[in-house]
């Protein structure tokens, strides 16, 4: 039985999970990733393996019937997005699939609120200074009595909630699908865009669908606050990039805080590169030693599940 993984974070701890895949009798193939593979890579690697755990990679109709005519007899999403993945292919082909939900609430909420921190503080534009031999001092705002717009209050938005209440912000939620939350009833929920206008702080971490692709456009952001600071470890194609880039250049938003992309990686020729007020990460907001463990194991159990393989 051969096993493929294509997801980066799980590939960076690949060798601690050696051992399990051997104590299912499995042979894993590991490929050097850097974010995604393409769809030809897919095609012409998939169809060799019996299992595959999913990243990033764009899973689609072609891949999976290439998949099909091949070994393929399962797979699993690794993490919480499914964008990337066609599900119903999936079905119509007769490939069990799943992901895991519900992993990496904290994890991407620490990041959220650490972004949300370094915009408010501009601490990247001290570390920049200092590094250049300056001793720059900027004038940044207290995060006590602001107001963060927070898209999406699923498993990740409310762990978000939780840690901006402790820092006594004030938070508007936008989620048709939130289950209610009676610890958080502070957080005020409303119809998106509505009282986008009341933002100091945008905070994307909802998932991409088609009703939340370009959520946040040019028309949404003719709206904001002037200076309002964005936040998004949700998915790059949430906001229209073209948007917010005319946005933070006539200054309308006042600074960015991007974990994810419209393209990933992000291209070189990208204006936001040039920006002095954006800070970068690198689609990395779930990537932690224990939530990959955590995760990873899980996406191992799913799929052997479905290959109906148990450990000797």
């Amino acid at each position: 039985m051969k096993i493929l993984v294509t997801c980066p974070p799980m590939l960076g701890m690949i060798d601690s999970f050696r051992s399990l895949f051997a104590r299912y009798g499995a042979e894993l193939t590991a490929p050097k990733v850097v974010q995604t593979l393409s769809v030809e890579e897919l095609k012409a690697l998939v169809p060799q393996h019996d299992g595959w755990i999913i990243g990033d990679d764009p899973a689609n109709r072609e891949v999976f019937t290439a998949a099909k005519a091949g070994r393929l007899k399962a797979a699993v999403k690794w993490g919480i997005g499914v964008d990337n993945v066609d599900f119903a292919a999936c079905k119509e082909l007769g490939i069990p699939i799943t992901n895991t939900p519900n992993m990496f609430g904290g994890e991407v909420a620490d990041i959220a609120v650490g972004y949300v921190i370094a915009l408010a503080r501009e601490t990247f534009e001290i570390d920049r200074g200092v590094r250049a031999g300056e001793w720059p001092k900027p004038r940044g705002i207290s995060l006590a009595g602001k107001t963060v717009a927070l898209v999406g209050f699923g498993d990740i938005g409310r762990n978000t909630a939780r840690r901006l209440l402790a820092a006594d912000m004030k938070i508007v939620a936008y989620d048709p699908f939130a289950k209610p939350a009676p610890e958080l009833a502070a957080v005020q929920m409303a119809t998106w865009p509505q009282r986008i206008d009341e933002a100091d702080f945008i905070v994307v971490n909802c998932a991409l669908t088609d009703s939340s692709r370009h959520m946040l456009n040019a028309e949404v952001l003719a709206r904001v606050k002037p200076g309002v600071r964005v936040v998004n470890v949700g998915r790059g194609p949430v906001i229209d990039e073209p948007a917010l880039v005319e946005a933070l250049q006539s200054g309308r938003v006042y600074s960015a805080a991007l974990d994810v992309f419209e393209v990933e990686p992000l291209p070189m020729n990208s204006y936001l590169r040039s920006h002095p007020r954006c800070v970068f990460g690198s689609h990395n907001a779930s990537n932690t030693a224990d939530a990959v463990a955590r995760t990873s194991e899980i996406a191992i159990g799913k799929l052997m599940e479905f290959l109906g393989v148990h450990k000797s």
